[in-house]
């Protein structure tokens, strides 16, 4: 409290409030001075002392608040829980999807190891030479072997 006999109460309006941030905590201005009442008010002690003794504080609900906080921290988790899984769906989405797409892919197939040039085929003026490759081939997909000579 003020140990002040006597101290002047400023009475305005809160937009009349001036607050910028190089002022001092508690400090504050007026946007317009002549909207500002100024009251002198003389301390009476026996009023003091009756107020003080019928000051009552009224605290919010600290339960309440605790149990809207507790909620809305399960509502936050339970969010970010399902947009992992969703997440998580869409990875697996997209993994199936390229396995799918390397199953129905010639790459595998279509390697250096498993293909044959036509030049180590003999050319000769006649067909024999292209035939006898081709029954070579044939013969070597029946026979599933691949090192066999024939």
């Amino acid at each position: 409290g003020c140990k002040k006999s006597e101290v002047n109460v400023v009475y305005t309006r809160w937009k009349n409030l001036k607050k910028t941030s190089d002022m001092v905590d508690g400090q504050v201005g007026f946007y317009r001075p002549d909207n500002v009442r100024r009251v002198s008010v003389e301390k009476n002690n026996a009023i003091v002392k009756i107020l003080e003794k019928s000051k009552r504080e009224i605290y919010p609900h600290r339960n309440l608040a605790k149990e809207q906080q507790d909620r809305l921290e399960e509502i936050q988790r339970l969010s970010k829980e399902q947009r992992r899984s969703e997440e998580k769906q869409k990875r697996i989405a997209i993994m199936e999807a390229k396995m799918e797409q390397e199953e129905r892919s010639y790459d595998h197939i279509m390697t250096a190891e498993k293909m044959a040039s036509n030049q180590n085929v003999k050319a000769t003026v006649d067909t024999s030479a292209a035939e006898e490759f081709e029954d070579d081939f044939f013969l070597k997909k029946i026979f599933n072997c691949n090192s066999c000579i024939l």
